[in-house]
């Protein structure tokens, strides 16, 4: 399976000194870096996945269970009546990142804030984020990526100006986490709290096609 290259850091280092300490006699601590390691690789597993058909629809842009799912948090929203729906990765979920859906990348916006633990409701009102701000056809949609009280890092590869298709991979947060997508009023939620979902494969919504 592949492993997303931000993971290498991680995997490399607990393999190394694992087999330091191995060398060194240290069979306790070795083990304990050999598991580290082997937990890096699960942590960082990118699995191929298979987006479904339909110009307008809304995929989960990552691994986890929805916490909200409805209208927005206005405290925690970008400026502008949206609908919600969230999504909290434990550590065990894969957390590679996909877009939600295809068009044009016209903002990727970083900010700097605390971390929370991200199943908190206030935690995409104040923690570290970034935002990925993306067209389809004249409808807006906000993809964002918000640290928790173990993922002090996201991680974003996608610019302004790309074009983007539903599905693709576009980064990763690294640890417990969470993302958040902000949808049109128009769009027709597909999913409920407490739902199990799968990047870049359940359809969250579908977007008004009147709109192109």
């Amino acid at each position: 399976m592949r492993i997303d290259s931000a993971g290498l850091p991680f995997v490399g280092l607990a393999l190394a000194l694992g087999a330091v300490a191995g060398a060194s006699g240290l069979w306790a601590l070795a083990a304990l870096l050999l598991f580290l390691g082997g937990f890096f690789l699960f942590f960082f597993r990118d699995p191929d996945r298979v987006a479904p058909p339909g110009a307008d629809v809304v995929l989960a842009p990552a691994d986890g269970r929805v916490v909200a799912a409805g209208p927005a948090d206005a405290n925690a929203a970008p400026p502008g009546s949206w609908l919600q729906v969230s999504i909290f990765l434990s550590p065990m979920d894969v957390h590679v990142n996909r877009i939600p859906v295809s068009g044009r990348v016209t903002r990727v916006v970083f900010t700097r804030g605390r971390f929370l633990p991200a199943y908190r409701h206030d935690a995409a009102a104040v923690n570290e984020r970034s935002e990925l701000w993306i067209d389809h056809g004249g409808q807006t949609i906000v993809a964002r990526q918000v640290v928790g009280i173990l993922a002090r890092r996201v991680v974003c590869r996608v610019e302004a100006g790309a074009d983007v298709r539903a599905g693709d991979r576009f980064g990763i947060m690294k640890f417990g986490s969470r993302m958040d997508v902000f949808l049109p009023l128009t769009a027709m939620v597909r999913v409920k709290v407490g739902d199990a979902v799968r990047g870049g494969e359940t359809v969250m919504a579908v977007l008004h096609s009147g709109h192109g």
